[in-house]
């Protein structure tokens, strides 16, 4: 694994080297070399052991296997969550359960800047839409914001119960959190001014975020609903329940919008998928293929596809058009996350099998498997150019991969 990062002086930081200055053969030389396998003097694969004498499975074999390139080592604690620079995508910032973020870059795995003052676990982080700011969400109710270059702390913002999860506007400095005590808060950045409060789920806010066009909110809930909002009055525009038979029964675990803003994707633990109409709030379909709860949900940006990632250790494509499924893809353990490639038909998925792997979402090809955290991934952020991935894990450690041409 490549060497663990340091921690030096913010006074003395490079924040935003360029990354085209690094040689990125130096830099991809710790590549994690793969284990050779031995052959005994039959030619048949011979067996490994251990330093007490004892025969490796193919279980501990992953846990020694290594393919990334950096990575970060400084939380000693799970690694809930990581996000990627909008501009500079070699800075990245992830949270864990020592109660800090930190901003480091993925090159060198550099530590930039120490971001505390939480006193419960950071769950979420998430850079503004042009990267002047980063916000990390906890526990203990707090949101904290920092400027990204410079490390200088902004402003805390406070209302909710335990913070679940934040959500930049997608064209201001305006940021929203869901809570488990059912309310979402949203203020603006830098003054930290309260803006509005949206009261309507009877449950945990699970899921929530700004549509990318910015006009509308969308938020699911432990509750079995979705409640589409209006972000200038916190009215609800749309609400969907369980009272209605064709929608979840269960707790509504993950969301997502498409590019253009008309279609929302819930994921539920009843084990289906639904897809709703944002500007009528109709229900236009379910999707049902999995045997356990569905973890998460993602479109396409470019193609008329969706997926829906399992605690099954399945990746279901289906077509959004006609709602059938296209393909699927099996991990071998429960999917967390799954993601699409902004320009790309691929798809992206980190398991707590502890492997990150990449997908054709056209044909389920597997195209790549990471290897090299020892337990559970949590959450991952691809570049936009879709070549590196950072990932947190409850390792405690956040790696970086690369996709090489093999």
């Amino acid at each position: 694994m490549a060497e663990s990062a340091r921690h030096h002086d913010d006074s003395d930081h490079e924040e935003f080297l360029d990354p085209d200055e690094v040689d990125e053969e130096q830099v991809l030389e710790d590549d994690g070399d793969m284990m050779e396998e031995d052959e005994d003097e039959n030619g048949e694969e011979a067996q490994e052991y251990d330093a007490d004498g004892n025969p490796i499975d193919d279980d501990d074999m992953m846990e020694l296997q290594d393919d990334s390139v950096q990575g970060f080592f400084t939380h000693k604690e799970p690694v809930y969550d990581v996000a990627l620079h909008p501009v500079h995508q070699n800075i990245a910032v992830s949270g864990g359960g020592d109660d800090k973020s930190y901003l480091w870059r993925l090159y060198d795995g550099e530590q930039l800047y120490e971001f505390g003052g939480h006193s419960d676990s950071v769950t979420q982080v998430a850079f503004s839409v042009d990267g002047t700011y980063v916000a990390s969400g906890s526990m203990d109710g707090k949101v904290r914001v920092w400027k990204s270059e410079t490390g200088e702390f902004v402003c805390e913002l406070e209302g909710p119960d335990e913070v679940v999860w934040i959500n930049w506007h997608p064209k201001g400095n305006i940021i929203l959190a869901g809570a488990t005590d059912s309310s979402v808060w949203m203020w603006a950045v830098p003054s930290g001014a309260f803006m509005n409060v949206f009261n309507g789920h009877s449950g945990p806010v699970t899921s929530g975020m700004f549509t990318p066009d910015g006009k509308k909110i969308v938020t699911v809930s432990e509750d079995a609903s979705l409640i589409v909002w209006d972000p200038k009055t916190a009215s609800a525009v749309h609400r969907i329940t369980s009272d209605d038979a064709r929608f979840h029964s269960d707790v509504i675990t993950c969301l997502a919008i498409n590019k253009d803003s008309s279609l929302a994707m819930t994921g539920s633990a009843d084990g289906t998928a639904k897809l709703i109409n944002i500007h009528s709030g109709n229900i236009l379909g379910s999707f049902e293929n999995h045997t356990d709860a569905v973890e998460t949900v993602t479109f396409s940006d470019h193609l008329n596809l969706a997926a829906t990632g399992s605690l099954d250790g399945r990746l279901n494509v289906w077509d959004v058009q006609t709602m059938q499924l296209r393909t699927t893809c099996e991990h071998k353990g429960p999917i967390i996350k799954a993601q699409w490639h902004k320009t790309q038909p691929l798809i992206t998925t980190c398991s707590a099998d502890r492997s990150v792997q990449v997908w054709d979402g056209r044909t389920g090809q597997n195209l790549k498997i990471w290897l090299g955290h020892q337990d559970a991934v949590l959450s991952f952020a691809m570049t936009d150019d879709g070549l590196t991935c950072v990932t947190g894990s409850d390792d405690g450690c956040a790696l970086v991969f690369r996709m090489v041409d093999n």
